[in-house]
């Protein structure tokens, strides 16, 4: 697998940093940059996008992100995918200032022509 396989959109499932591990949907998109670099961005349960760059190798891909809190600072993390294939991707992050206590979970499922469920 390259990186180029792992460009374009996918639906994901994943969990909060929180104690009750409240549960999100969304969208994740995935492109290339220049650099051959991944350039991310995520539309979390249709109102929270967050925005990240990040690298891949070995079926790792490892993507820092930011996005702008609810306190209207800005909000830092990682996340970790281990991908099975080209169309899904199994992660893990975590935020720069998350509880310790949680490194919560996230699926994401490619979006394909033959897909029929786009949204």
């Amino acid at each position: 697998m390259t990186v180029e396989d792992l460009v374009g959109d996918y639906l994901i499932n994943g969990y909060n940093q929180d104690a009750v591990k409240s549960s999100y949907k969304g969208k994740l998109s995935l492109s290339l940059g220049a650099t051959k670099r991944i350039d991310a961005v995520w539309n979390n349960s249709g109102h929270q996008v967050q925005m990240g760059t990040g690298f891949f190798r070995d079926q790792i891909l490892v993507i820092n992100f930011t996005y702008l809190g609810e306190q209207n600072q800005y909000v830092k993390g990682v996340v970790t995918y281990q991908c099975f294939s080209k169309n899904v991707l199994d992660g893990f992050w975590s935020e720069k200032h998350g509880d310790p206590l949680f490194l919560l979970a996230e699926q994401a499922f490619k979006l394909t022509e033959n897909n029929l469920l786009l949204d």
